[in-house]
């Protein structure tokens, strides 16, 4: 099995405490992920995050829905916590996401580990459709957060988002 990793990081200007308060709640999910993707949260509110927690959701890629299990391995607050799939389109799916104090507020990182079944058929796809497919989503999760704390941030004077820095392998 083929293990791909997916790393982002991007800085925002608000305190650890209150970028991890944002993260930790499933429900906002929806507002950072792409209307496309079809993504809906099953699991009824307020989910309260722990290790252990169980999130349901459906996504639509290419509009056939596909039901995804996670659990929440470990809960760190506000430094880290990660879900793994039990359920969903991938074989493998590891998603770790870190918080760090910073100067300019706080540097949120995330790091997907994650394998597709099909064997050479799964990286075939992953090759010409998955990457891309996740870089759109990243990419337009990195906006969302940017513009959902610049608006918080807005009504502080002086208080502004800093850049976004990107990778991937």
């Amino acid at each position: 099995m083929k293990i791909y990793t997916l790393r982002r990081e991007q800085i925002i200007a608000r305190p650890i405490e209150e970028a991890f308060s944002f993260f930790e709640r499933p429900e906002n999910l929806e507002k950072i992920t792409p209307s496309s993707v079809g993504f809906v949260i099953l699991t009824p509110g307020p989910i309260p995050m722990h290790p252990g927690a169980v999130l349901d959701y459906t996504i639509r890629p290419m509009g056939f829905p596909i039901r995804w299990t996670t659990l929440i391995t470990s809960y760190d607050p506000p430094h880290r916590f990660t879900d793994v799939a039990l359920k969903g389109p991938y074989s493998y799916w590891h998603h770790t996401h870190t918080f760090e104090k910073t100067t300019q507020g706080t540097i949120m990182r995330d790091e997907v580990r994650y394998a597709l079944p099909l064997g050479w058929i799964g990286r075939l796809v992953r090759r010409f459709w998955v990457r891309r497919q996740l870089d759109y989503i990243f990419d337009f999760r990195a906006k969302a957060i940017e513009a959902i704390f610049r608006s918080s941030s807005s009504r502080e004077a002086g208080a502004d988002t800093a850049d976004k820095k990107v990778k991937a392998s």
